[in-house]
């Protein structure tokens, strides 16, 4: 047996810093309607010279540092993003190229904000198939190119970022045997398409050849966001035969943080528990998550041998959840 172990965390966001109140100068706004609905205070816009990339390439760099390796220590890449740089090559072949890697295994997965998730199942079962020894882990995007800056529904509640994560493996039999060693413990997934319709972009090269702008049915999502995040991380924890009181942190999807309390409070879970940033970040997507473990990481709140559980859920709809001994 081969266990996928966290052995560093990075992140980066835009330079620009923009506020509620900055906002309401563009849009028929105010803070004080946008935090009572969603907790964001404010939000990083990528300037003309940060895309999602170099956004990635500067969050690997901290993750890479943090792991204390070298970039072509990395073996495999899986980046997940809804705003690749171009539609094809993968992001992470770019980010790639910018750390200075050679020849390895490089890809991006698209499932927007449950996209970490889905790259941290799939870099750990590369692991633990013994096909790759250390992974770097990302989760990138500038979501500003995506909305309507005209719709204040949207407009508000997404920023751009970065957050990456290095995974390595380890097969020692004490360390696999141990059951208080290091590793991702479980990993679940879903989605289910029938509601395309409730969080989409209108835009795409197979249909309108666009980019496209993002649309959003806030009431709807909120609704199966609470049912499903609460499920799926039941769900994991069970996988990995713990329970709810063994969870250390919680770090979540940061989408509104009225869906942060409600999924708390429906597992019961103290709000000391939950790890927040979207009133400093918005909703960055798939970067959200492991931005905001990074946060957690750096500030001292997440510390070695605690159980910390990953969840999101994202526009397909999909959603999932990971459980990690760090």
């Amino acid at each position: 047996m081969i266990r996928a172990v966290l052995t560093g965390t990075g992140s980066a966001l835009p330079v620009r810093r923009v506020s509620n109140a900055e906002l309401a100068e563009q849009v028929d706004t105010s803070d004080e309607w946008i935090v009572e609905r969603t907790g964001i205070r404010f939000r990083h816009i990528a300037g003309p010279d940060e895309t999602t990339a170099t956004l990635a390439r500067d969050a690997a760099s901290a993750a890479i540092a943090a792991a204390g390796l070298t970039p072509t220590d990395i073996d495999l890449i899986v980046l997940a993003t809804a705003t690749p740089d171009n539609t094809f090559p993968a992001t992470a072949t770019k980010v790639q190229a910018m750390l200075g890697i050679g020849d390895c295994v490089a890809f991006d997965v698209a499932a927007v904000c449950s996209g970490f998730l889905y790259a941290v199942q799939v870099a750990d079962s590369m692991i633990r198939a013994g096909a790759h020894r250390r992974a770097l882990v990302i989760g990138a995007e500038t979501f500003s190119r995506l909305l309507d800056w005209q719709d204040r529904t949207t407009c508000v509640l997404f920023g751009d970022g970065a957050g990456a994560i290095v995974l390595e493996a380890r097969d020692s039999a004490e360390d696999v045997a141990d059951p208080a060693a290091r590793g991702i413990l479980a990993t679940r997934l879903h989605a289910d398409g029938r509601h395309n319709e409730l969080l989409f972009v209108d835009g795409g090269p197979s249909t309108t050849g666009t980019v496209g702008k993002l649309r959003m049915k806030g009431r709807e999502v909120f609704r199966h966001a609470v049912v499903n995040l609460a499920a799926v991380m039941e769900e994991a924890l069970a996988a990995a035969g713990l329970p709810t009181e063994a969870v250390d942190w919680v770090v979540p999807h940061q989408a509104n943080a009225r869906i942060l309390d409600a999924t708390a409070r429906k597992l019961s879970l103290p709000s000391e528990k939950v790890v927040m940033t979207v009133d400093q970040h918005a909703n960055t997507s798939a970067a959200s998550v492991p931005l905001a473990l990074d946060q957690a990481v750096r500030d001292g709140r997440i510390r070695p041998g605690q159980i910390v559980v990953l969840e999101a859920m994202g526009g397909g709809f999909t959603w999932g959840a990971a459980v990690l001994r760090v």
